[in-house]
Protein backbone atom coordinates (compact mmCIF):
# COMPACT_ATOMS: atom_id res chain seq x y z
CA UNK A 1 0.00 0.00 0.00
CA UNK A 2 1.50 3.31 -1.10
CA UNK A 3 1.18 5.95 1.60
CA UNK A 4 0.95 9.68 0.81
CA UNK A 5 4.13 11.76 1.16
CA UNK A 6 5.13 12.50 4.75
CA UNK A 7 4.68 16.23 4.21
CA UNK A 8 1.10 15.71 3.10
CA UNK A 9 0.44 13.38 6.04
CA UNK A 10 1.72 16.04 8.46
CA UNK A 11 -0.52 18.72 6.93
CA UNK A 12 -3.59 16.48 6.96
CA UNK A 13 -2.97 15.25 10.51
CA UNK A 14 -2.54 18.83 11.75
CA UNK A 15 -5.83 19.74 10.11
CA UNK A 16 -7.58 16.75 11.68
CA UNK A 17 -6.28 17.65 15.16
CA UNK A 18 -7.27 21.33 14.85
CA UNK A 19 -10.65 20.54 13.33
CA UNK A 20 -11.36 17.86 15.92
CA UNK A 21 -10.55 20.29 18.73
CA UNK A 22 -12.85 22.96 17.29
CA UNK A 23 -15.60 20.41 16.75
CA UNK A 24 -15.34 19.14 20.30
CA UNK A 25 -15.34 22.69 21.67
CA UNK A 26 -18.13 24.19 19.57
CA UNK A 27 -20.09 21.30 18.05
CA UNK A 28 -19.51 22.65 14.56
CA UNK A 29 -16.81 23.88 12.20
CA UNK A 30 -14.98 20.65 11.38
CA UNK A 31 -15.03 21.04 7.61
CA UNK A 32 -14.32 24.76 7.73
CA UNK A 33 -11.11 24.14 9.65
CA UNK A 34 -10.04 20.88 8.04
CA UNK A 35 -10.52 21.93 4.42
CA UNK A 36 -8.04 24.78 4.83
CA UNK A 37 -5.37 22.13 5.45
CA UNK A 38 -6.61 19.17 3.47
CA UNK A 39 -7.16 20.83 0.11
CA UNK A 40 -3.40 21.36 -0.01
CA UNK A 41 -2.89 17.58 -0.03
CA UNK A 42 -5.94 16.00 -1.67
CA UNK A 43 -8.67 16.68 -4.20
CA UNK A 44 -12.07 18.13 -3.18
CA UNK A 45 -13.72 14.85 -4.22
CA UNK A 46 -11.73 13.10 -1.46
CA UNK A 47 -11.74 15.92 1.08
CA UNK A 48 -15.51 16.46 1.12
CA UNK A 49 -16.55 12.93 2.17
CA UNK A 50 -13.51 12.64 4.45
CA UNK A 51 -14.59 15.71 6.43
CA UNK A 52 -18.06 14.20 6.65
CA UNK A 53 -16.69 10.95 8.10
CA UNK A 54 -14.39 12.64 10.61
CA UNK A 55 -17.05 15.18 11.59
CA UNK A 56 -19.51 12.39 12.36
CA UNK A 57 -16.94 10.53 14.45
CA UNK A 58 -16.21 13.66 16.47
CA UNK A 59 -19.93 14.27 17.05
CA UNK A 60 -20.51 10.69 18.18
CA UNK A 61 -17.81 11.08 20.82
CA UNK A 62 -19.25 14.29 22.30
CA UNK A 63 -22.99 13.73 21.75
CA UNK A 64 -23.66 12.21 25.22
CA UNK A 65 -22.47 15.44 26.82
CA UNK A 66 -25.09 17.64 25.11
CA UNK A 67 -27.92 15.13 24.62
CA UNK A 68 -30.12 16.71 27.33
CA UNK A 69 -30.06 20.02 25.43
CA UNK A 70 -31.59 18.53 22.27
CA UNK A 71 -35.13 19.85 21.66
CA UNK A 72 -36.74 17.76 18.93
CA UNK A 73 -39.73 20.08 18.24
CA UNK A 74 -37.20 22.81 17.46
CA UNK A 75 -34.82 20.56 15.55
CA UNK A 76 -36.99 18.43 13.26
CA UNK A 77 -37.98 21.13 10.65
CA UNK A 78 -34.30 21.93 10.09
CA UNK A 79 -33.34 18.29 10.00
CA UNK A 80 -36.00 17.18 7.50
CA UNK A 81 -35.24 20.09 5.15
CA UNK A 82 -31.51 19.47 5.53
CA UNK A 83 -31.92 15.82 4.58
CA UNK A 84 -33.75 16.91 1.42
CA UNK A 85 -30.93 19.33 0.59
CA UNK A 86 -28.04 16.86 0.92
CA UNK A 87 -28.56 14.85 -2.31
CA UNK A 88 -29.10 18.11 -4.20
CA UNK A 89 -25.75 19.36 -2.94
CA UNK A 90 -24.06 16.04 -3.78
CA UNK A 91 -25.38 16.18 -7.35
CA UNK A 92 -23.96 19.70 -7.67
CA UNK A 93 -20.51 18.63 -6.39
CA UNK A 94 -19.08 17.84 -9.82
CA UNK A 95 -20.64 20.91 -11.48
CA UNK A 96 -19.75 23.73 -9.08
CA UNK A 97 -16.39 25.48 -9.17
CA UNK A 98 -14.94 25.30 -5.64
CA UNK A 99 -13.18 28.68 -5.67
CA UNK A 100 -16.26 30.92 -6.12
CA UNK A 101 -18.14 28.84 -3.56
CA UNK A 102 -15.41 29.26 -0.96
CA UNK A 103 -15.07 32.99 -1.61
CA UNK A 104 -18.81 33.50 -1.27
CA UNK A 105 -19.18 31.49 1.94
CA UNK A 106 -15.99 32.96 3.41
CA UNK A 107 -17.05 36.55 2.73
CA UNK A 108 -20.47 35.95 4.29
CA UNK A 109 -18.92 34.47 7.43
CA UNK A 110 -16.49 37.37 7.88
CA UNK A 111 -19.15 40.06 7.44
CA UNK A 112 -21.55 38.31 9.78
CA UNK A 113 -18.94 37.79 12.50
CA UNK A 114 -17.70 41.38 12.29
CA UNK A 115 -21.24 42.71 12.52
CA UNK A 116 -22.15 40.53 15.50
CA UNK A 117 -18.92 41.44 17.29
CA UNK A 118 -19.61 45.19 17.16
CA UNK A 119 -23.32 45.40 17.95
CA UNK A 120 -24.04 46.04 21.60
CA UNK A 121 -27.18 43.97 21.65
CA UNK A 122 -27.12 41.11 19.17
CA UNK A 123 -30.44 40.85 17.33
CA UNK A 124 -32.80 38.06 18.24
CA UNK A 125 -35.13 36.73 15.57
CA UNK A 126 -38.35 35.28 16.95
CA UNK A 127 -40.44 35.23 13.78
CA UNK A 128 -40.51 32.89 10.82
CA UNK A 129 -41.38 29.82 12.82
CA UNK A 130 -40.72 26.38 11.45
CA UNK A 131 -40.66 27.60 7.84
CA UNK A 132 -37.62 29.78 8.57
CA UNK A 133 -35.98 26.96 10.50
CA UNK A 134 -36.57 24.64 7.54
CA UNK A 135 -35.07 27.14 5.07
CA UNK A 136 -31.92 27.32 7.18
CA UNK A 137 -31.81 23.53 7.39
CA UNK A 138 -32.17 23.19 3.61
CA UNK A 139 -29.27 25.61 3.07
CA UNK A 140 -27.11 23.64 5.49
CA UNK A 141 -28.07 20.40 3.76
CA UNK A 142 -27.14 21.63 0.29
CA UNK A 143 -23.78 22.98 1.50
CA UNK A 144 -23.22 19.77 3.46
CA UNK A 145 -23.78 17.59 0.42
CA UNK A 146 -21.68 19.85 -1.77
CA UNK A 147 -18.68 20.48 0.46
CA UNK A 148 -19.43 19.16 4.00
CA UNK A 149 -20.15 22.77 5.00
CA UNK A 150 -23.34 22.02 6.90
CA UNK A 151 -22.27 23.93 10.02
CA UNK A 152 -22.33 27.69 9.27
CA UNK A 153 -26.04 28.09 8.49
CA UNK A 154 -27.44 26.47 11.67
CA UNK A 155 -24.64 27.98 13.80
CA UNK A 156 -25.55 31.49 12.66
CA UNK A 157 -29.27 30.81 12.96
CA UNK A 158 -28.97 29.46 16.52
CA UNK A 159 -27.18 32.67 17.52
CA UNK A 160 -29.82 34.84 15.85
CA UNK A 161 -32.49 32.89 17.72
CA UNK A 162 -30.79 33.89 20.98
CA UNK A 163 -29.97 30.37 22.17
CA UNK A 164 -27.46 29.76 24.97
CA UNK A 165 -24.40 27.57 24.47
CA UNK A 166 -26.12 24.29 25.37
CA UNK A 167 -29.17 25.13 23.23
CA UNK A 168 -26.90 26.01 20.32
CA UNK A 169 -25.13 22.70 20.54
CA UNK A 170 -28.47 20.95 20.97
CA UNK A 171 -29.35 22.23 17.49
CA UNK A 172 -25.99 22.33 15.74
CA UNK A 173 -24.56 19.00 16.71
CA UNK A 174 -27.45 16.61 15.92
CA UNK A 175 -28.10 18.54 12.70
CA UNK A 176 -24.50 18.42 11.57
CA UNK A 177 -24.06 14.78 12.51
CA UNK A 178 -27.19 13.72 10.60
CA UNK A 179 -26.42 15.82 7.53
CA UNK A 180 -22.79 14.73 7.37
CA UNK A 181 -23.77 11.07 7.76
CA UNK A 182 -26.18 11.40 4.85
CA UNK A 183 -23.57 13.29 2.82
CA UNK A 184 -21.11 10.44 3.43
CA UNK A 185 -23.67 7.88 2.28
CA UNK A 186 -24.42 9.98 -0.81
CA UNK A 187 -20.73 10.20 -1.62
CA UNK A 188 -20.45 6.43 -1.31
CA UNK A 189 -23.36 5.89 -3.68
CA UNK A 190 -21.79 8.34 -6.12
CA UNK A 191 -18.54 6.32 -6.06
CA UNK A 192 -16.31 8.88 -4.32
CA UNK A 193 -15.14 6.54 -1.52
CA UNK A 194 -12.13 5.04 -3.24
CA UNK A 195 -8.86 3.55 -1.97
CA UNK A 196 -7.31 7.00 -1.44
CA UNK A 197 -10.24 7.99 0.76
CA UNK A 198 -9.80 4.98 3.06
CA UNK A 199 -6.04 5.56 3.38
CA UNK A 200 -6.66 9.12 4.51
CA UNK A 201 -9.51 7.98 6.79
CA UNK A 202 -7.17 5.60 8.64
CA UNK A 203 -4.90 8.56 9.35
CA UNK A 204 -7.43 11.26 10.17
CA UNK A 205 -10.10 9.52 12.27
CA UNK A 206 -7.88 8.67 15.30
CA UNK A 207 -6.32 12.16 15.28
CA UNK A 208 -9.79 13.72 15.04
CA UNK A 209 -10.99 11.83 18.12
CA UNK A 210 -8.00 13.06 20.14
CA UNK A 211 -8.68 16.66 19.14
CA UNK A 212 -12.42 16.33 19.85
CA UNK A 213 -11.74 15.00 23.34
CA UNK A 214 -9.47 17.96 24.14
CA UNK A 215 -12.06 20.43 22.84
CA UNK A 216 -14.84 18.82 24.83
CA UNK A 217 -12.80 19.16 28.02
CA UNK A 218 -12.52 22.91 27.46
CA UNK A 219 -16.21 23.28 26.55
CA UNK A 220 -17.29 22.52 30.11
CA UNK A 221 -15.27 25.47 31.43
CA UNK A 222 -16.75 28.31 29.35
CA UNK A 223 -19.96 30.33 29.81
CA UNK A 224 -22.49 31.53 27.21
CA UNK A 225 -20.60 34.75 26.45
CA UNK A 226 -17.34 32.92 25.99
CA UNK A 227 -19.02 30.36 23.78
CA UNK A 228 -20.52 33.10 21.60
CA UNK A 229 -17.10 34.71 21.17
CA UNK A 230 -15.54 31.37 20.28
CA UNK A 231 -18.18 30.75 17.61
CA UNK A 232 -17.70 34.23 16.12
CA UNK A 233 -13.92 33.82 16.14
CA UNK A 234 -14.27 30.41 14.55
CA UNK A 235 -16.55 31.74 11.81
CA UNK A 236 -14.15 34.61 11.09
CA UNK A 237 -11.13 32.33 10.90
CA UNK A 238 -13.00 29.84 8.78
CA UNK A 239 -14.12 32.55 6.37
CA UNK A 240 -10.58 33.83 5.97
CA UNK A 241 -9.27 30.30 5.45
CA UNK A 242 -11.81 29.60 2.76
CA UNK A 243 -10.98 32.80 0.88
CA UNK A 244 -7.21 32.29 1.09
CA UNK A 245 -7.45 28.67 -0.04
CA UNK A 246 -9.55 29.71 -3.02
CA UNK A 247 -6.76 31.98 -4.29
CA UNK A 248 -4.21 29.17 -4.58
Amino acid sequence: MDLPPLGDIAIVAAGALAAGFVNGLSGTGYALVALGFWLQAMSPLTAAPLTALCGVMGHVQSLPTIWKAVRWPRLWPMLVAGIIGVPIGTMMLEHVRPSPLKVGVGTLLIFYSAWMAFVRRPPIITGGGRAADAAVGFTGGVLGGMASLSGPAPAIWAQLRGFGKNEQRGVNQPFNMSILLLALASAGIAGFLDRTFFIWAAITVPVTLIGARLGLMLYGRIDDTGFRRIILGLLTLSGATLIVSSLR
